[in-house]
């Protein structure tokens, strides 16, 4: 049913294979649009993304220590990762 392709990156402008098994798997979950990078420049961009700095604090609940994606301030409550699903 599926036939390989062959597509050019848009980002290197390099020649990739765009095989039958890779297109089911598409169709499979849905995807409407073929791929536009090669593996590499698809690669490249997903390790250039920004790394997250994470910050020590103390939860307000059980007063364990834990790391948080933000800068805490003084005058909100934190809380670790079991106090805050708790809370939800």
């Amino acid at each position: 049913m599926y036939q390989d392709k062959t597509l050019n990156c848009k980002e290197c402008g390099a020649e990739f294979v765009f095989s039958a098994g890779e297109q089911e798997f598409y169709a499979q979950k849905g995807f409407l649009n073929e791929p536009a990078r090669c593996k590499n420049c698809r690669d490249s961009k997903k390790n250039m993304r920004k790394e997250r700095t994470m910050f020590s604090a103390i939860c307000a609940d059980c007063g364990k220590e834990t790391q948080v994606p933000f800068q805490p301030k003084e005058d909100r409550p934190v809380y670790c990762d079991e106090c805050f699903a708790a809370r939800r």
